[in-house]
């Protein structure tokens, strides 16, 4: 099943600047077929939706074991039943 989703991963207690962490996840979804659009806060997704929750798994598993005590993710999902829903859709 194809989704759109949007991203946000906030690492808690690594500091002011978490650029190191948010560099890694965004190696992570790299790795996946996904259409991936970064901006200020987070990550706009288009991908299989088992994909995209494999990858927020794989994010998790990563940080922790580089030491990163405390995550909060954020994943907004949408699927449909009537047509693919795709990031170029969701443009002006």
């Amino acid at each position: 099943m194809r989704a759109a989703a949007e991203l946000q991963v906030v690492p808690i207690g690594r500091g002011v600047s978490v650029r190191e962490e948010i560099t890694r996840v965004m190696a992570v979804l790299k790795r996946y077929d996904f259409i991936l659009e970064p901006h200020a806060s987070g990550t706009n997704i288009e991908g299989e939706l088992a994909d995209i929750l494999a990858a927020v798994a794989a994010i998790h598993e990563m940080l922790h074991c580089e030491g990163c005590v405390r995550l909060l993710s954020y994943l907004k999902i949408e699927t449909r039943t009537d047509k693919i829903p795709t990031l170029a859709g969701k443009r002006l």
